[in-house]
C-alpha cells in the first residue's frame, strides 16, 4: 500500500485526476470504477478540465458504479446512477452507453447483485477504482465486519451512514434507504488499482486504521492492504493521526517519477 499525503483535497483531486490521464493515454478504453459523495468530487473536475483543455482524452473511456440505493427509482436525482451520470459520465463528454451499474430497482434484486459482478468481469475487470471511507472505515457499503472476500451483493446501512448521507436527501435521514448494492470487498479487490481518497480530520481515525491497523473485517478499507498496488491519497488532516506520516512523505518525495502512482 503506497500512501500520498497532500496539502488539501484541490491538491488530491488533481494527483488522482492525473493517474488517471496517464492511465487513459496508455489503455483509452479503460474501466474507470467511480464513488460518489464529495470527497471524489475534486478528482472529477479536475478531470472534466483536463478533457475540455485537450490534454486527455476520455472519448472511449467507460465507467461504472460502486454501488447503488435498493429501492430508489433510476431517475432519482440521488440514486447513484443519476449521481454518475451528473458528476462524471457528461462532463467528460461521455454517452450513457459508456456507462454500467447495478439495478437498484430491479424486483429480483440478489440476481442483480450476480448479474453486475459478472458484468464486471465481463468487461475485463476494473482497471482503476476509486474509493472513499467512511468514518468507520467502510469503504463501498461494505459496513463493520464485512466478510473480506465478498463480492456485489445487499447490505443494509448502519445509522451512522444514514446520518452520514442524510445531507444529499435535505438532511431528512427519513429519505434516506436502508438499503445498497454494493460491490464486495473482494470484487473491489479485483480491481487492478484501487485508489482511496479522504480529505479531513473526520476521517483521521478511520486512515489511520486502514493503513497503520491490522486487517480486519471491522475496518473493511484495512482489505486494502492485501492489494499488490493499492494507493491511499489523504491531505494532511486525514493523515494528522498517521504514525508513520514522516516517513509516507519522505518515501514519496523519493519516488522515481517514471513510478507514477
Amino acid at each position: 500500500m503506497e500512501v500520498v499525503i497532500v496539502p488539501d483535497a484541490t491538491a488530491g483531486g488533481e494527483l488522482v485526476a492525473e493517474a488517471i490521464a496517464s492511465l487513459l493515454s496508455r489503455k483509452p478504453d479503460a474501466l474507470l470504477g467511480v464513488a460518489t459523495g464529495s470527497t471524489p468530487l475534486p478528482i472529477y473536475r479536475a478531470l472534466a478540465a483536463k478533457v475540455r483543455s485537450g490534454a486527455v482524452d476520455a472519448s472511449r473511456a467507460r465507467i461504472c458504479q460502486l454501488d447503488e440505493y435498493v429501492g430508489l427509482p433510476a431517475g432519482h436525482p440521488e440514486s447513484y446512477r443519476s449521481v454518475v451520470l451528473r458528476e462524471v459520465v457528461e462532463p467528460l463528454g461521455l454517452s450513457e452507453a459508456s456507462f454500467m451499474g447495478p439495478d437498484g430497482s430491479a424486483e429480483d434484486v440478489q440476481a442483480a447483485c450476480q448479474a453486475y459482478d459478472k458484468a464486471l468481469a465481463d468487461a475485463g475487470g476494473v482497471d482503476l477504482q476509486l474509493l472513499g471511507i467512511g468514518t468507520d472505515g467502510h469503504i463501498g457499503f461494505n459496513e463493520p465486519c464485512s466478510s473480506l472476500a465478498s463480492r456485489t451483493r445487499i447490505k443494509t446501512l448502519t445509522e451512522q451512514t444514514r446520518i452520514d448521507n442524510a445531507r444529499f436527501f435535505d438532511d431528512d435521514i427519513e429519505q434516506v434507504p436502508h438499503h445498497v448494492i454494493t460491490q464486495g470487498i473482494g470484487t473491489i479487490l479485483d480491481a487492478r488499482h484501487p485508489i482511496l481518497l479522504a480529505t479531513g480530520e473526520g476521517k483521521a481515525d478511520a486512515v489511520a486504521q486502514t493503513v497503520e491497523g491490522p486487517v480486519a473485517s471491522i475496518v473493511p478499507a484495512s482489505a486494502l492492504q492485501l492489494h499488490p498496488h493499492a494507493t491511499v491519497v489523504v491531505d494532511e488532516a486525514a493523515a494528522s493521526k498517521l504514525k508513520l506520516a514522516d516517513y509516507f512523505r519522505a518515501t514519496y518525495a523519493a519516488k522515481p517519477q517514471w513510478q507514477g502512482l
